[in-house]
């Protein structure tokens, strides 16, 4: 079982930014590519931005621009630096690990939200 542990979600005013972090088992996180997904009351979870082993970048329409998704291999972590927060922004943001393009695991999910 692969344990992934989110944090940095909190209550933000519109315009404000959060940075989020999901560590990941080292034995395989450097093999693996990474992401950020979200859910909103109601709707289906969307993809927010992946990243790969390599650290090739992918970011859904709506936060291009706004957000930026990195990761450290020495720390076995991946980030989420989101700025210019929307209330449109508000979710369940979820890490996912995706190995050998076969594997997923999630994390617990950390709550985001955007006051206006």
């Amino acid at each position: 079982q692969v344990h992934l542990v989110e944090s940095g979600g909190g209550l933000v005013q519109a315009g404000g930014s959060l940075r989020l972090s999901c560590a990941a088992p080292g034995s395989i996180f450097s093999i693996s590519a990474m992401g950020w997904y979200r859910q909103a009351p109601g709707k289906q979870r969307d993809l927010v931005a992946t990243i790969t082993s390599g650290s090739r970048t992918n970011y859904a329409d709506s936060v291009k621009g706004r957000f930026t998704i990195s990761r450290d291999n020495a720390k076995n972590t991946v980030y989420l630096q989101m700025n210019s927060l929307k209330p449109e922004d508000t979710a369940v943001y979820y890490c996912n690990l995706c190995l050998e393009d076969e594997y997923d695991y999630w994390g617990q999910g950390t709550q985001v939200t955007v006051s206006s």
